[in-house]
């Protein structure tokens, strides 16, 4: 069976368990001869989606993201953003959402209908490993450990 190209996307701000195990699976959906592709939300994007900076910068955390093992490919967003330039670029056969990115979900299924593109969207569950899976759930812990 050749492989797939496979395609997620996310702020990675502060690489966590989850992120490890998110691109673990989406490596696995790709076949032993398929390629993983991460995009990494440009930091105007990830203040405006999460309301604050970003920890690390997007040249950071596109080069964090690139070292790992299961990530073959590392591009950071558009300004505007545009689902058309990535589908174009990245010719995904899958497309995977972490558990926490319904909105933004839903936004590239009504795009993918609009324009009449044939892809595999993929949820990812939550992954836990230890107690911290969540960049929320690090900077809570932060917060609570040195402002006491």
């Amino acid at each position: 069976m050749a492989g797939k190209i496979v395609l997620t996307t996310g702020a990675f701000d502060m690489l966590h368990p989850g992120h490890i195990r998110l691109l673990e699976e989406a490596k696995k959906l790709a076949g032993s001869d398929g390629k993983l592709v991460v995009l990494i939300a440009r930091d105007e994007t990830v203040r405006k989606n999460k309301g604050r900076d970003p920890i690390f910068g997007e040249e950071a955390r596109r080069y964090m993201v690139s070292m790992l093992k299961p990530v073959d490919e590392v591009i950071l967003g558009y300004i505007p953003f545009s689902f058309e330039k990535v589908i174009e670029r990245v010719k995904p056969d899958i497309v995977v959402f972490g558990y926490d990115q319904e909105k933004f979900r839903k936004e590239f299924e009504k795009f993918c209908k609009e324009k009449g593109i044939d892809v595999e969207i993929v949820v990812a569950r939550k992954y836990s490993l230890g107690r911290l899976n969540s960049s929320t759930e690090i900077i809570e812990k932060i917060l609570r450990l040195y402002n006491p």
